[in-house]
């Protein structure tokens, strides 16, 4: 998947810091940021944050296992520390990839639903999306199902996982028309692109009904996202036009059918590859906010506002350009102003970044959070909204890699 990727001018450059903690930086919006004890250990790396407001906020990460092979582990945030990991599957042969990484999510307080990637035999980019349900808050785990039934040894990945009043949906890239290769679809002869689907997931984790193709033609390895909103689910993808234009778009679940791609900002960002920087986005009523990395003539992330569910997007704000290496992710505040975290290269690797914004500019200055790696083994960082607090989460890329845990209140 990623033998063709743009790296924005030597942005991914093998850059490695000695010690990635966070750094003590106040701003005016944002207080200390503190270390928390990650409940995770050596070998473990590519977190994922969820949850939060009703049901519980779950850190999710690969841990490496004494004998070889992953696990699929999680820990829940109470009272300013995580609990005990508990283990969703462990596997010696599942797909493990800096940009692709699994999840778990509280679809409700006692139902969640988590997934992870199934290697194929004989293409290393061949396989399967496998998904598992608890019904007790993690405590039992269901046999693994997956949402696809294709059977064809392509790519499956890419999932973002969406609580909706209860239910949960799942929605993927799905190679299933490339015929096995890799980035298909440019025109010369190859058999179709990478195209969006979705399912809607019962409780023991299998599909209910069929799943069904919202996208015929997307990017093919940018990370999707999804949140809820008061007029149902939405999800941010990067689309990909027929003259390789890949700009972020939104789709929108009404009334039981996925709406048209709608572009949030015709950036124009022409690129005969992937970039692997998905878009992230957070949605509170029928306010929906989006970040994402573009590049149409430098380096850039941005974000935009829409205040009817996502079904038109303001002009966006420029978030920051130039030494940016995207990697993503928004929280939407109980004020309605959208936290923005991204990555930028430093003198000696990189920083994760935060600032807040409202519709139409700024609202406090970036505060570092972090400092990380420009290497692909940093994965994305995440971060999420915790009562009076933000939550950050990322992989400290040392031997071996750890994953790292802090907190700052909001002022």
């Amino acid at each position: 998947m990623f033998a063709r990727i743009i790296t924005c001018g030597a942005l991914l450059a093998a850059l490695l810091l000695s010690g990635c903690s966070p750094r003590e930086v106040p701003g005016p919006w944002l207080g200390e940021v503190t270390v928390v004890a990650a409940p995770a250990g050596p070998g473990s790396q590519y977190p994922h944050l969820a949850g939060g407001g009703q049901v519980p906020i779950v850190l999710s990460w690969l841990q490496a296992q004494p004998g070889g092979g992953v696990a699929l582990q999680y820990a829940t945030w109470r009272d300013g520390s995580w609990s005990s990991p508990g283990t969703v599957a462990a596997g010696t042969d599942w797909f493990v990839n800096w940009a692709d990484f699994p999840s778990v999510v509280p679809v409700t307080a006692t139902t969640w639903l988590a997934h992870w990637l199934q290697q194929r035999p004989g293409n290393v980019y061949s396989y399967d999306v496998c998904l598992s349900a608890s019904g007790d808050a993690g405590r039992h785990w269901s046999p693994p199902a997956s949402p696809h039934d294709d059977g064809t040894p392509t790519e499956h990945g890419f999932v973002t996982i969406l609580a909706d009043d209860g239910r949960a949906r799942a929605v993927w890239l799905d190679g299933r028309r490339t015929g096995g290769g890799h980035d298909q679809g440019h025109g010369h002869g190859a058999p179709g692109a990478m195209t969006l689907r979705a399912a809607t997931i019962g409780p023991d984790g299998r599909v209910m009904g069929t799943d069904e193709e919202i996208d015929p033609r997307t990017c093919d390895c940018c990370q999707t996202d999804g949140a809820l909103t008061a007029e149902g689910p939405l999800v941010v993808y990067r689309d990909r036009g027929d003259d390789e234009v890949r700009d972020v778009a939104v789709v929108r679940l009404q009334d039981g059918h996925w709406s048209a791609p709608v572009a949030v900002h015709a950036d124009d960002w022409k690129i005969d590859a992937c970039p692997v920087n998905g878009p992230a986005v957070a949605a509170r009523g029928r306010t929906v906010v989006v970040a994402w990395f573009t590049a149409p003539d430098q380096p850039r992330v941005r974000v935009a506002f829409s205040e009817d569910a996502g079904r038109t997007f303001a002009a966006p704000v420029e978030v920051a350009s130039g030494d940016v290496l995207g990697r993503v992710d928004v929280v939407l505040l109980d004020d309605d102003r959208a936290v923005v975290s991204w990555l930028r290269q430093g003198p000696a690797g990189a920083e994760i970044l935060a600032q807040p914004f409202n519709r139409s500019a700024a609202t406090g200055a970036a505060v570092v959070v972090a400092d990380t790696s420009v290497q692909r083994s940093s994965g994305f960082p995440q971060m999420a909204s915790a009562g009076h607090g933000l939550l950050f989460a990322w992989t400290d890329s040392g031997e071996p890699p750890r994953l790292r845990t802090a907190y700052a209140t909001l002022r």
